[in-house]
């Protein structure tokens, strides 16, 4: 708790309930703790407990049992909290007529299937056994266990190979001025 809030609480209150001053002081870091698992930063927690604490000061007099004083305040703190999430402000202005939307422009089937030529001409560069597990897993969506059964090889020698030849296919000078 900042010295901030226990200053304002306990100076306020100082004159007349000397007992919400002592309380102030005694439980004000738990009841931080608490106010600050209930907001997403610390200042909104401070300002959360400073809200809760004015209603407990205002209603004092009413509270008959100040044994579960902190069950009243962490239950002004959780109120409070809902208020405040209840009155978030909503960003919305209605219009007689919806804006246009932007058009995305078509890509072009040119230069897709250009990407796409330079593609399989950079898998066919890969060595034999590469190429065929690249084609198996991306082409023809195996998984690399059915991979690993279709070739007879372990399922690691699978993935080592598929990352060699992804990355060859990274470093491909054709791929990057096609891209």
């Amino acid at each position: 708790m900042t010295a901030t809030t226990t200053s304002v609480c306990t100076s306020a209150s100082t004159a007349v309930y000397p007992s919400f001053s002592s309380y102030v002081r005694a439980r004000g870091p738990v009841l931080q703790r608490t106010a600050r698992s209930l907001t997403a930063n610390p200042c909104d927690a401070e300002d959360l407990l400073q809200t809760a604490l004015t209603k407990t000061y205002l209603a004092w007099e009413r509270i008959e049992d100040h044994r579960a004083l902190d069950g009243y305040v962490r239950r002004a703190l959780v109120n409070t909290r809902t208020s405040q999430w209840r009155k978030r402000k909503v960003e919305e202005f209605p219009y007689d007529e919806l804006p246009e939307r932007e058009a995305a422009a078509a890509p072009d089937p040119a230069e897709a299937q250009a990407l796409r030529d330079a593609m399989w001409r950079a898998v066919l560069r890969l060595p034999v056994r590469q190429r065929a597990m690249v084609v198996l897993r991306y082409y023809e969506d195996l998984t690399e266990v059915q991979t690993a059964e279709l070739l007879g090889v372990s399922v690691g020698t699978v993935k080592s190979a598929v990352s060699r030849a992804l990355g060859k296919l990274r470093e491909d000078p054709e791929l990057s001025r096609a891209a």
